[in-house]
């Protein structure tokens, strides 16, 4: 995997304002920064780093916060039963 500054400037968002991807849960905004995270090349690549890293606050890889935090606390949960059985 190339480093994480290359993936980040192939980013879809490197040509928009930073701002619109933190900007917490304001809909329009949120709704505006998704639209360019649907055709980025790099999406996975950032979603994975916002993981790894714990990146809680933005727009990240296509996702939201909450969305992220809905996909970790999954994970969790499948990982913890997996581990039960």
């Amino acid at each position: 995997m190339a480093g994480e500054a290359d993936w980040m400037r192939d980013g879809a968002c490197r040509n928009h304002p930073q701002r619109r991807f933190w900007h917490g849960d304001f809909a329009a905004e949120t709704a505006v920064a998704l639209a360019v995270c649907r055709g980025c090349q790099v999406r996975v690549e950032c979603l994975s780093y916002a993981v790894h890293a714990g990146e809680r606050l933005g727009v990240w890889g296509g996702t939201t916060e909450r969305e992220r935090l809905r996909m970790i606390r999954a994970y969790e949960r499948r990982v913890s039963c997996a581990g039960a059985a």
